[in-house]
């Protein structure tokens, strides 16, 4: 039995689960309770809705569509070096936005800085989390998710009580203070695998200590003078031969390296075929997935769904206030409560999904329809605890991100589960980026919420059909099947991390 094999499932592995729970709790904990912080921006720069909102959908969608780029750079650098890169721009983009003299300013702070930070610790935690486990990796990656939920439960409450006691830019630096703490469970991360960049460059150094050693020295080299003699004629001629020598070694050497550039040149061609043929290969496997309509479907399903149930996250605050419902965020703001309740979601979903004769694919789209369903009832609840009960209902339902993986793999396989899932995410992030922009022009246009909230309920109840259509077995096709596949998981988590 190897080394790696001992710490699989147990031992330090728990240690990295707790570190990746806080490291998400501590970065995803006030992008995912912006609702608190957005009608304070509203008030502090007087500028539109739809402008004011693209700072939430910034900090959301950037690490998703980011998630190729944050991948490749865990898989270079590790998951240590990445993680404490990460506290720094997090930390770093929460305190700059204290000192944000506009929304264009707040934007790029907030919005892009911090939003890359997260989406560096999400790929980080996923990835070293999947190393240290196999058997229990399911687990693992569901106490690792649920930072989430639970950091914005947390802070929602905590934002709210900071910017009562030192206002808004007092909280933002405290909670920019505190997500310097990103860089402690840093220190927990220790790398099961060396990471590519270190692998290349220990291979570049063993190549050139080999070239070194068998490099047979010259004659001359190995000549020891001691002590100091005057020069004489026969020490000047000789000199001036070794003058002669060394410059003749030179042209020589020139000459070599002449001779050997046109090598040097297919060595470089060839590279560079190889590279064509893996992005050809990497195109072609796309192009492959894009063809299977049932994923075409759900790529379509989950952009709808994060262009709809995604802004009542940041609106459902401001929604309260603009109706009169509530003068100021309560003690448990409506974040919070929706917070909490897509934690129970992921659980419970994530127990269904794993009863046979349930179909993961059916499933995610009755939890589509009955989001788009809550969000038609926002409008025309007309009291505070109303809106408490439907944020909790939408909240259970918007755990159905725990199903993506899954589902992903039932349609395409394992195999095929990288690129798949990369541009699931590219859907999911892009449509996160697009919804609160447009419910918050909606609402400028109007100057109500309510056009805004059909509209995105009418979204999520289009993907639900969408999907529940392209998916039914008179179609077809060989992936259609209501039986679920057994996938078999290896101890290798070059797959699987992919989720990050």
């Amino acid at each position: 039995m190897t080394s790696s094999e001992k710490v699989l499932d147990g031992g330090w592995g728990w240690a990295i689960v707790a570190a990746s729970f806080m490291a998400q709790l501590l970065a995803y904990g006030s992008p995912q309770s912006m609702g608190v912080l957005y009608p304070e921006w509203l008030h502090a720069f007087q500028e539109g809705k739809g402008l004011t909102a693209w700072v939430g959908s910034l900090v959301a969608g950037v690490g998703l569509i980011a998630s190729p780029i944050c991948s490749a750079c865990v898989d270079n650098f590790g998951a240590r070096p990445v993680t404490f890169f990460s506290g720094v721009m997090v930390a770093g983009g929460l305190m700059l936005s204290a000192f944000a003299p506009n929304v264009q300013f707040l934007i790029f702070s907030y919005g892009i800085v911090v939003g890359l930070g997260c989406g560096l610790v999400y790929a980080a935690t996923l990835t070293i989390t999947c190393q240290y486990f196999d058997k229990r990796r399911g687990l693992a990656l569901g106490i690792v998710t649920t930072g989430t939920s639970v950091g914005a439960f947390i802070y929602a409450t905590a934002q709210n009580e900071l910017i009562v006691l030192f206002g808004l830019d007092g909280c933002l630096l405290i909670i920019g203070a505190v997500a310097l703490n990103l860089m402690a469970c840093a220190g927990f991360m220790r790398p099961l695998n060396m990471p590519g960049y270190y692998l290349k460059q220990k291979a570049a150094l063993e190549r050139n200590t080999e070239e070194q050693l068998f490099v047979k020295p010259p004659l001359d080299d190995l000549k020891i003078t001691t002590g100091f003699t005057m020069p004489t004629p026969e020490k000047n001629l000789t000199v001036k031969e070794l003058l002669i020598t060394i410059d003749a070694k030179d042209l020589v050497n020139q000459t070599e390296k002449k001779k050997e550039a046109p090598l040097a040149g297919l060595v470089i061609m060839k590279m560079i075929k190889k590279k064509q043929m893996a992005y050809s290969k990497y195109l072609h496997s796309l192009y492959e997935i894009l063809q299977d309509q049932v994923m075409v479907a759900f790529c379509i399903a989950v952009f709808l769904f994060s262009l709809g149930a995604f802004p009542p996250v940041l609106f459902i605050e401001d929604v309260a206030q603009s109706e009169g419902l509530i003068e100021e965020i309560s003690v448990f703001p409506l974040v919070s409560i929706g917070a909490v309740a897509t934690c129970v979601g992921k659980l419970v979903l994530g127990i269904l999904v794993d009863i046979k004769w349930i179909n993961g694919i059916y499933l995610y789209a009755f939890t589509m329809f009955a989001g788009g369903f809550i969000l038609l009832l926002i409008p025309i609840t007309k009291s505070y605890v109303g809106l408490q009960i439907l944020s909790a209902i939408l909240g259970f339902f918007s755990g159905n991100w725990s199903l993506t993986s899954y589902i992903t793999t039932k349609i395409v396989g394992l195999d095929k589960l990288t690129q798949a899932h990369g541009i699931l995410m590219f859907f999911g992030g892009f449509g996160i980026m697009l919804g609160p922009p447009v419910v918050g022009w909606f609402f400028d246009w109007t100057q109500s919420y309510d056009l805004a909230f059909y509209f995105s309920g009418s979204c999520v109840l289009l993907g639900s059909l969408i999907l529940s259509l392209l998916s039914l077995p008179c179609w077809n096709r060989k992936h259609c099947e209501n039986d679920r596949p057994e996938v078999e998981y290896t101890s290798s988590c070059d797959k699987v991390a992919s989720v990050a």
